[in-house]
């Protein structure tokens, strides 16, 4: 059974991922982390879908009953689940969260000891255990090497401080009025705390999770809101999260949604300006606007490309020795403070370059002007391999000819296919676009 994607092992709560599926995972992970354990401790949180109760008790059950003690600290962001982990020297973490998806969708994210999530590898060896009935059964324990769980509360404390840590302590929030979108996920208790107690003045919505309203109309997925609070408070930023608080979406004082790169290429300037870049480059992914590729180029830093998925963002980042990469879509690395993807500190670090630019979020956060680029999602009732679709090469001879730029690739959480399309022509890009839409159209 195939169960690992882009991002951990998504897919509809009770369904794909039903209760004994999510137990027998549980298990399988256990025998993997136990090969290396030290501390016979696995971290276990989750953002606010409903779907979590039942996924995190089938965790801990397949865990205890591989031998693992289970901490289970309710709510917190993905990023939090990542520091802690290391932080209270656990053998491995687990988010119970589908990230951005609706509240029926649900996943598990895994991270090793270090707080990094896992290789493609580990991953393909965890399916291996989890598809040998033989090794669950022989690996199970009884008697005294059942393992334990316990909840606690009071880990929020030291996740706030770590993200408060990474903020200069020269500078404070003091007179800025933030608007705050929590997109009713993981967030809702850390993100305005953080920003309060460094002195903002935070207008906080969609934090009264109920279970269901996770990323509902709301949130990173649709910043419209924040950007319509943002004029009408006359607010200086907007920040707006997803449901785990891995993604940031940011709108600046005139209300306008900040692009994914612009934002990446400001924040890489800026860096680079407070002499904080290493490896004098940056990581974004294929997916990215070769408009930030030449801005970058000009102040002389290297942009390299990895996979979509900041887990491919943060490869390329160890194999370069960069500290700084992210994705269009909001998930920004600062591995400097975070292993992963961290919208809190990420918004951190883009409060501190508006504060030290002595600009308008509006002026500092527009650095370059994007070349046309057309991005197209289509639901398809079939993954068939690119390579075996006939008449795709045809398609696309065209549209190279004339210089532009493709990227055509399944979703990997999603029955989707995702169309990117970019060129310095917007006319070309169009009718490029409207051709390959008919094509997939027809074929899928």
């Amino acid at each position: 059974m195939k169960l690992f994607g882009t991002d951990g092992v998504r897919g509809k709560a009770g369904d794909f991922l039903d209760a004994m599926t999510v137990l027998k995972l549980a298990k399988a992970a256990g025998i993997y982390f136990r090969k290396h354990s030290t501390t016979k401790k696995i971290l276990v949180g989750k953002d606010t879908r409903r779907s979590g109760y039942m996924i995190e008790n089938a965790l801990v059950s397949g865990l205890t009953a591989v031998g693992y003690d289970v901490i289970q600290i309710g709510p917190m962001p993905t990023p939090a689940i990542a520091y802690l982990t290391e932080s209270m020297r656990c053998d491995a973490g687990i988010m119970i969260s589908a990230s951005h998806n609706p509240y029926e969708d649900n996943g598990i994210k895994f991270f090793d000891n270090h707080g990094n999530k896992l290789s493609v590898s580990c991953e393909k060896e965890i399916e291996k255990i989890f598809n040998d009935n033989d090794l669950m059964i022989g690996e199970q324990v009884t008697g005294r090497n059942i393992g334990a769980s316990k909840r606690i509360d009071d880990v929020i404390g030291r996740y706030i401080v770590s993200i408060k840590s990474s903020f200069p302590k020269d500078l404070t929030l003091h007179g800025l009025r933030i608007v705050l979108d929590c997109a009713n996920g993981a967030a809702y208790k850390v993100g305005p705390t953080i920003l309060e107690e460094l002195g903002a003045d935070v207008i906080v919505i969609n934090n009264k999770p109920n279970g269901f309203n996770i990323n509902e109309n709301c949130g990173a997925m649709h910043p419209e809101a924040t950007a319509k609070l943002v004029k009408e408070y006359r607010a200086d930023i907007g920040l707006a999260l997803d449901g785990d608080a891995d993604r940031l979406v940011v709108v600046d004082d005139q209300g306008e949604i900040v692009d994914g790169d612009k934002l990446i290429g400001a924040l890489c300037k800026y860096l680079n300006d407070e002499k904080l870049l290493e490896g004098k480059g940056c990581v974004a992914t294929v997916m990215s606007n070769k408009a930030l590729e030449d801005y970058l180029a000009k102040e002389k830093i290297e942009l390299f490309r990895s996979d979509v998925g900041d887990k491919y963002v943060l490869e390329v980042m160890k194999e370069k020795g960069i500290n700084f990469g992210g994705e269009q879509s909001g998930h920004i690395i600062f591995s400097d403070v975070a292993k992963t993807g961290d919208g809190l500190a990420s918004a951190l670090q883009v409060l501190a370059l508006v504060l030290k630019s002595g600009k308008k979020a509006s002026e500092v956060l527009n650095p370059f002007e994007l070349y046309p680029q057309i991005l197209h999602n289509m639901k398809v009732t079939e993954k068939i391999p690119l390579a075996k679709l006939e008449g795709l090469e045809a398609i696309l001879k065209p549209i190279r000819e004339k210089g532009m730029r493709d990227l055509i690739r399944y979703s990997g959480t999603e029955n989707k296919i995702r169309l990117l399309l970019e060129g310095k022509k917007k006319k070309d890009v169009e009718e490029g676009m409207d051709s390959l839409i008919a094509f997939f159209k027809k074929a899928l």
